[in-house]
């Protein structure tokens, strides 16, 4: 994907967060323990794209499952606070959830889209039964005609052939998979959605598909984005910010104009020089004269 920039990458963006992470780390009890994400600060604005990038094990996914309550043994989260901004007014502390509070929590405010599609539904049910699966779960109130549009216009809004709601993941494509996934995550009109790695395994044709689409729900429905990828120059294209993971710990954050025309940090640097661009030579990301030597 190019690393070109859009003229405006901050549409229905404002200052209000609408999610704080302060001084978050997380273990993995094991012989040795692993500190996978060590004492990680944060916030996320209503309605912004936030990128998070940096090469496999630096801790981008475990950051965002404990963001989203899902991490589970070994993985422990020792410190930190994580509070839900609401739209209502109300701060929510999301580590003191648990129980009703913590299923009334998930999906509903912060949802996700995992890596791997075709892992993530269920092989054995139809996408129709899964759709219904959530919003039986969370909106037991629904009759099952309402179960039925509202999964028929979830499919619509992704641009899935409602047709397809009776088929099962396998008669789908990758990028079709994905598209449902993204249903599956919108269908409670979540305040945030944490993607981790979408458009993995899927053809930059579909890749583009798949962005375009997420960035066109974004504006439609305005909420924010958490966008996992080792793609830097993907996020420089769709991000409003872009925070850069090593070795657990967040070594850079700025807009997507700061850390492409100025990064700071030489992983950061190294990262943009690692992909070559359309029109030049590999290298042509690094500024201020920085070796390419060590890219990772």
């Amino acid at each position: 994907m190019s690393a070109e920039l859009t003229s405006d990458q901050t549409v229905g963006v404002t200052p209000e967060p609408v999610l704080t992470a302060r001084n978050v780390s997380i273990e993995y009890e094991v012989d040795p323990v692993v500190k996978a994400v060590k004492d990680v600060s944060l916030t996320l604005n209503r309605g912004e794209i936030l990128g998070l990038a940096g090469e496999s094990g630096c801790g981008k996914t475990t950051l965002a499952y404990g963001l989203n309550r899902l991490l589970k043994a070994p993985a422990l989260m020792t410190s930190g606070e994580i509070v839900f901004h609401d739209r209502s007014g109300e701060d929510v502390d999301v580590r003191a959830l648990d129980g009703d509070g913590l299923r009334a929590f998930r999906w509903d405010k912060i949802s996700m889209v995992f890596q791997g599609a075709m892992n993530s539904l269920n092989p054995v049910i139809s996408i129709r039964a899964q759709l219904h699966d959530v919003l039986t779960t969370h909106r037991p109130g629904m009759s099952k005609d309402e179960k039925e549009a509202r999964s028929v216009e979830l499919l619509t809004l992704v641009g899935v052939d409602p047709s397809r709601i009776n088929s099962y993941a396998h008669e789908l494509s990758g990028g079709m998979r994905q598209r449902v996934m993204i249903a599956m995550a919108l269908a409670l009109e979540p305040q945030i959605m944490i993607m981790d790695e979408p458009t993995t395994a899927l053809d930059v044709v579909v890749q583009r598909g798949i962005i375009r689409e997420i960035m066109r729900l974004r504006e439609q429905f305005n909420f924010a984005v958490v966008f996992i990828t080792h793609d830097l120059p993907m996020l420089l294209e769709i991000s409003d910010r872009i925070a850069v993971m090593l070795q657990g710990e967040i070594v850079e954050m700025g807009t997507a104009q700061e850390i492409y025309r100025n990064a700071q940090h030489p992983y950061t640097r190294k990262l943009l020089s690692s992909f070559p661009s359309l029109t030049g030579t590999r290298g042509d990301f690094v500024r201020r004269g920085d070796s390419t030597e060590g890219a990772a």
